[in-house]
């Protein structure tokens, strides 16, 4: 952290800022915006000696305890901008020095990219985006792409700042800040969802790079990163972290902060982390996944009754897409963000003023996965008995909706789309609703209670104990409207086939593909190809499985010596 200029922002933004504590402690500069001794002039200097005090005497720490205080609403603030940064594209430009996209960096746009147009799931036609085709065609190496570096610095930012709201929300500061027991007990709980919002960010790191490097609140925050830890490592603080929340009088009960972290948050998180335990650490976790998940089932999460409704453009606002989210990110059609569901609604034309268009799939996975009949590509119309098959258009695409040659997958009028993220509300029609702009009023589902279902399942059949699960699957199927699936009395390759299946069925374009798929050993291997995997071939190929982690590059921490600076956190809440 560069403290000269951590100081000088702290100073020049106190004269804007309503805390009238802060506004105080710097009665001396009379309102001057002249930069401090030791400022910006010298910005690399971190040996001065004054660089902790302004001519008055106060130092750097008086100054942030000033503006935390001993009221409520400045922390508040402090896990609001974390928030903020899970959904918001925006950063700040001087902490990092490498020319990339906003929008594509935005976190969950990242975890997209990652997740889905890497896979079988999801194809982009954006051939000029410099990402779009090394990661398409799984042939990534040492360049730089912007959605990989996106999850990087955007985690590790979130990281950052969530570890300095620990710090400054320890009891020992609150005490002496003055601090009464009604302030203590709301930071308890803001301390509780900081921690869930650091490790959700550090389940993505981890997945997406394997070994990352773990700091927390008791690091210095003054030295430089360290470096990386084990991917085994990574994931025992995550399990730490999560069932110490779990336990935490503190924390949000389940099913009652939405759309912020409570514990249903956590176990959610646990349930994907056991999951993949075997991926991250070499051991399944398969008992673990089975009892997490019947802890979730306790807690009065429910299936929507109608599977289009969950991604719908009211989807936050209506209770029965509600009660099926245990972690979702909040969108509002006045949240400006060239990520989240902006981007899918934008990216693949659904229910906006506008839109991209880009995101499309191929006529080989839908027909694959979902019993299409009837098809008309005059008309787009088609049937399909499967509730979760009728989201797809594919009017006036040739050669039935499938990829003939590379050029096929770069053309956006090719292929079939997808509408499963619509900003059109449940109860309103195409004909019935007017878009308001290009904004998504859609909350992003990160993990719901059909995922649970599945993840169940999975556990169970793992563990021989099949029936157990297979009510679930009942349920799941009356929804859908289809034959429930009679769950295998053991793990083979035929089950793993029903489950690649179901949950590109049940999942698709909800950020985990390239995860199941490397669970089930499908990503990297020659045993299931799609077009363009391994290379621009149409018919796909096997990539290395070292490929199945992408590259934490040092350049990422070496060009980039502001990336961890507290800078933008402090400007960010003074701005609030």
């Amino acid at each position: 952290m560069k403290r000269n200029r951590f100081f000088a922002t702290l100073c020049m933004l106190c004269m804007f800022t309503a805390c009238s504590e802060l506004d105080g402690l710097l009665d001396n500069n009379n309102g001057d915006n002249t930069e401090q001794p030791g400022g910006d002039e010298n910005p690399n200097d971190n040996e001065n000696p004054n660089d902790n005090e302004n001519p008055g005497g106060e130092t750097m720490d008086d100054l942030i305890a000033a503006y935390f205080g001993n009221v409520i609403e400045p922390y508040e603030k402090g896990v609001e901008q974390l928030y903020k940064m899970l959904r918001s594209h925006e950063y700040d430009n001087s902490t990092i020095n490498l020319n990339v996209d906003g929008g594509i960096t935005q976190l969950t746009r990242a975890l997209f990219a990652c997740q889905e147009i890497t896979t079988d799931e999801c194809f982009c036609s954006w051939s000029a985006d410099r990402y779009i085709k090394p990661m398409q065609t799984n042939t990534y190496g040492s360049e730089i792409l912007d959605p990989v570096f996106g999850i990087f610095f955007r985690t590790m930012q979130i990281i950052t700042y969530s570890n300095e709201f620990l710090r400054q929300t320890e009891e020992d500061k609150l005490d002496s800040r003055g601090a009464n027991d009604t302030v203590k007990a709301r930071v308890a709980e803001l301390r509780a969802e900081a921690r869930m919002i650091r490790a959700l960010c550090y389940w993505m790191a981890m997945d997406t790079f394997g070994d990352f490097p773990i700091v927390t609140e008791v690091s210095d925050p003054s030295l430089e990163l360290p470096a990386k830890s084990p991917r085994s490592e990574v994931y025992a603080y995550i399990i730490e972290e999560l069932e110490q929340l779990c336990d935490d009088p503190a924390f949000a009960a389940a099913h009652s902060n939405y759309p912020r972290m409570d514990k249903g948050s956590a176990l959610a998180l646990l349930s994907r982390l056991y999951l993949n335990a075997e991926v991250y650490t070499g051991t399944p976790e398969w008992e673990r996944c089975k009892v997490t998940c019947e802890e979730i089932f306790t807690l009065g999460y429910r299936l929507a009754p109608t599977y289009a409704e969950l991604f719908r453009g009211d989807n936050g606002e209506n209770p029965d897409a509600r009660n099926e989210f245990l972690i979702a990110i909040p969108y509002e059609s006045t949240t400006v963000s060239y990520g989240g569901t902006s981007f899918l609604i934008n990216a693949s034309l659904s229910g906006i003023d506008g839109g991209w268009g880009g995101l499309h799939l191929s006529g080989a996975f839908v027909n694959k996965f979902f019993d299409i009949s009837n098809a008309d590509f005059g008309t787009g119309i088609y049937s399909c008995t499967d509730e979760r098959g009728k989201m797809f258009d594919m009017k006036g695409s040739p050669y039935g909706g499938e990829f003939t040659t590379v050029d096929d997958v770069y053309n956006f009028n090719y292929g079939w789309h997808c509408h499963k993220f619509n900003n059109i509300p449940h109860d309103m029609t195409a004909d019935t609703y007017t878009p308001t702009g290009s904004f998504s009023d859609i909350d992003l589902p990160i993990i719901r209670l059909g995922e649970i279902y599945l993840t169940y399942a999975e556990a169970c059949v793992h563990l021989g104990d099949s029936m157990r699960a297979q009510p679930k699957m009942d349920e799941l199927a009356v929804r859908t409207g289809t034959e429930a699936i009679t769950l295998p009395a053991t793990w083979d390759s035929s089950a793993r086939d029903m489950f690649v299946a179901e949950r590109g069925r049940e999942l698709m374009w909800e950020m985990c593909r390239r995860t199941d798929l490397i669970r089930y050993d499908l990503f990297s291997g020659g045993d299931y190809l799609w077009p363009l995997k391994g290379g621009e071939t149409i018919e796909g190929q096997p990539f290395a499985e070292d490929m199945e982690l992408f590259p934490l590059l040092d350049s990422y921490i070496t060009d980039n010596p502001n990336l961890l600076s507290l800078d933008a956190y402090y400007m960010a809440l003074l701005s609030m």
